[in-house]
């Protein structure tokens, strides 16, 4: 398996995380790899993981490319078709997945979140693809890893510096801790707002605190913490207010992404006060800023454990409805404010 450099290149490359920005600057990247823009989109397949079936994918792997070096297959939700396989065709693929031509670069996007608890990070769905990672680590030649997870709030202010300098410019370093209790890791949001603040200080190159206060408003923004608190106080008019303010500044699916991590971080923060802890202890577990970890306190015990893992349960059922053309998402969380302010 050659290559200009005479390095050898992976021909199944296994994407996993939550953090949207990255995957897309990934995928992005290995498009461009494929040459000429035009050549590139013919050269490119999509699938859906949910409807993906086995020969499908074989017969799409194992296919020249078209005036190309390469091939590129992506398969979006891959989590559902690995799922299936694992009952089904697991020796089949990773027989498939251990002789693909060089010309195939085979892409399966996994969307997964890290947790944290009592010190040891895991991936939440990890175990339902456990075959198939247990398979990459022994074949490091032909399969590549790479973990796409949402940055740590406390990491925040050093991706917001490592970003500025990708894109050309510079950030103090308060400014860039006082953008990172704005955006906390919404990594899609920072990006657009390192951006949009480089653009703005020009010539001067570095962005400054003032910088950051001036053009970064949080208090005309939707705010996810006040709408979790409004869904603690049961107050349908406050949560309702909050979730189109969000909308407004937000994709729905980017969205999703904020309101899901809360709730995980709400159901750990639980975990924690429930087997004693306080909030100092939800800031050394779940490596969040001071004032992050005594919100999540807060918030917490205005819901039951029982509460917190119903609502997650429901946001779950959301997700999936979005994705399989069930109710549309916006209509769902309505209905999940109003259900849950009653």
């Amino acid at each position: 398996r050659g290559s200009v450099s005479g390095q050898a290149k992976p021909t199944f490359y296994l994407l996993r995380g939550d953090d949207n920005t990255r995957i897309k600057e990934i995928i992005a990247g290995f498009q461009a790899g494929l040459g000429d823009p035009s050549m590139a989109d013919l050269n490119t397949t999509r699938h859906e993981g949910a409807s993906l079936g086995f020969e499908t994918l074989q017969a799409d792997a194992l296919t020249m490319p078209f005036l190309a070096d390469r091939r590129l297959i992506i398969v979006e939700n891959a989590q559902d078709f690995l799922s299936r396989m694992a009952k089904e065709r697991a020796q089949a693929c990773l027989d498939l997945f251990g002789n693909l031509p060089e010309t195939t670069a085979l892409v399966m996007l996994v969307e997964d979140q890290q947790t944290k608890r009592r010190g040891e990070r895991y991936w939440e769905h990890g175990k339902t693809y456990a075959w198939l990672t247990d398979w990459m680590r022994g074949h490091n030649d032909q399969a590549l890893l790479i973990d796409c997870a949402l940055p740590d709030d406390e990491d925040m202010p050093s991706w917001i510096l490592r970003k500025a300098k990708e894109l050309g410019g510079g950030f103090r370093p308060d400014a860039a801790r006082l953008l990172a209790s704005y955006v906390g890791n919404n990594t899609m949001r920072a990006r657009n707002e390192v951006e949009k603040l480089i653009t703005y200080v020009g010539e001067r190159q570095v962005v400054e605190e003032a910088d950051v206060s001036l053009l970064t408003a949080q208090e005309q923004e939707g705010n996810i913490f006040t709408l979790t608190d409004a869904l603690g106080e049961r107050n349908s008019k406050a949560a309702m207010q909050q979730f189109m303010l969000l909308m407004e500044d937000n994709d729905l699916l980017e969205l999703t992404g904020m309101i899901h991590r809360q709730f995980r971080l709400l159901i750990q923060a639980r975990e924690i006060l429930d087997a004693g802890g306080k909030a100092q202890d939800i800031e050394r577990e779940l490596s969040v800023l001071g004032f992050v970890s005594r919100k999540l306190a807060d918030q917490a015990r205005r819901f039951s454990m029982r509460q917190l893992l119903e609502i997650h349960d429901r946001l779950l059922k959301i997700d999936l409805d979005m994705k399989s053309g069930g109710i549309p998402g916006d209509v769902a969380y309505e209905l999940l404010i109003a259900d849950l302010t009653r």
